[in-house]
């Protein structure tokens, strides 16, 4: 979609008002099954992709709508918000957004054209003794007549079961740092040696382990320049924080959205609960709160559109953490508030809460973060 000139009060252009209108009118149509295992429809992907909505930030001439990073977070925000079972676009978005900086012609074709019709990328990162601390991973590449030969396990791989392709973090050379030799390698799921295991959560089946036993793919399906993968990596966190900064506020705000209607409808003494001041302060916090975070992640997102190639570490950082901490307590406020029904399966609350803890994990954790800001601060 294209970017208008006049911003309104909500800081939306008409255009991206009008996007986010018939993003909510598409939600109140459409009757969506959740499945508790496995967020993601590929059925729900097409018919989104089919709207253009799959290629907001995809290039015309592979097939996307070339839209702005702004859009794909108000994107973002809109399905988790309604509960769109499209869970694996997030991860799919930050592979698109690796690829624009440092695929080829030829990887741009291939895998941007499958996400504009619904299809799914991974990233692999973490291992088995890698978390946190990316720069010790283990998993190595090297090259042998013209293939990579790749050996390794990852965990923690999200959406890797509904994917194409996987791109690989792995250590093709050795530095003076940690963090030297590490480069970035798609591996497609067909090739031999590669397995995907899916992992049981209190979320469901999102998240994988991978093992690559001498998984041999073409020299070309290595992403950008070998040995430069660390530099990749810290060049596309605005995007992978705002991601999920975006995900993490719409799933605040659906929590915050279901616990209102309760508590309006809800009657204990002869009244609504909602009508307690007790309730009502907890709820005006969290309304505001709702409201400072979206300003601060659309705020990160048109500095990121502005000059995509800028580190902004510490305002993405700060993005990340307000927003999966939101996350996480408007789902456990919206538990308590219903007191037993917010514990029972049959109502959403426990759901959400479920959903909301893993957000201050992934993609670095809350403590992460403060780190990071903490180390912006000259701390």
């Amino acid at each position: 979609m294209e970017a208008g000139t006049a911003p309104s009060a909500s800081g939306l252009t008409d255009e991206q008002q009008d996007f986010v209108a018939a993003m909510r009118d598409f939600v109140a149509r459409e009757t969506f099954e959740m499945p508790e295992d496995d967020h993601h429809s590929d059925e729900v992907a097409a018919k989104m992709a089919e709207l253009g909505w799959y290629g907001l930030q995809i290039p015309e001439e592979y097939g996307g709508s070339d839209g702005s990073f702004l859009d794909a977070c108000l994107f973002l925000e809109e399905t988790a918000r309604g509960q769109v079972p499209i869970g694996a676009y997030g991860v799919t978005l930050i592979c698109v957004g690796a690829l624009n900086r440092f695929g080829t012609e030829e990887q741009k074709k291939d895998l941007l054209g499958r996400v504009t019709k619904g299809g799914t990328l991974a990233i692999a990162m973490s291992e088995p003794d890698s978390g946190s601390d990316v720069a010790s991973l283990k998993c190595k590449a090297r090259l042998k007549d013209g293939d990579w030969v790749i050996s390794g396990a990852k965990m923690w791989c999200s959406y890797a079961h509904k994917a194409s392709h996987t791109l690989i973090v792995c250590r093709t050379g050795e530095g003076s740092e940690r963090h030297e030799g590490l480069s970035m390698i798609f591996v497609p799921h067909d090739a031999e040696g590669f397995t995907i295991t899916p992992i049981d959560t209190m979320g469901g089946r999102e998240t994988n382990e991978l093992h690559l036993d001498d998984v041999r793919v073409p020299e070309d399906a290595l992403l950008g320049a070998e040995g430069n993968g660390w530099i990749q990596l810290m060049g596309g966190l605005n995007y992978e924080r705002t991601i999920l900064a975006a995900t993490s506020l719409g799933l605040a705000q659906r929590a915050f959205d279901d616990t209102l209607a309760y508590v309006k409808e809800r009657r204990q003494f002869g009244r609504p609960v909602g009508s307690f001041q007790a309730l009502q302060h907890r709820l005006a916090e969290l309304a505001t709160e709702l409201a400072q975070v979206r300003l601060l992640v659309r705020w990160v997102a048109r500095l990121t559109d502005e000059e995509p190639s800028r580190m902004l570490p510490q305002e993405a950082s700060m993005a990340k953490l307000a927003a999966t901490e939101l996350a996480k307590r408007c789902a456990l406020e919206a538990v308590q508030m219903a007191g037993g029904y917010g514990y029972a399966s049959e109502y959403p609350m426990e759901r959400h809460l479920r959903a909301a803890v893993v957000t201050t994990i992934y993609g670095g954790t809350s403590e992460i973060q403060k780190n990071i800001i903490a180390k912006t601060l000259g701390l």
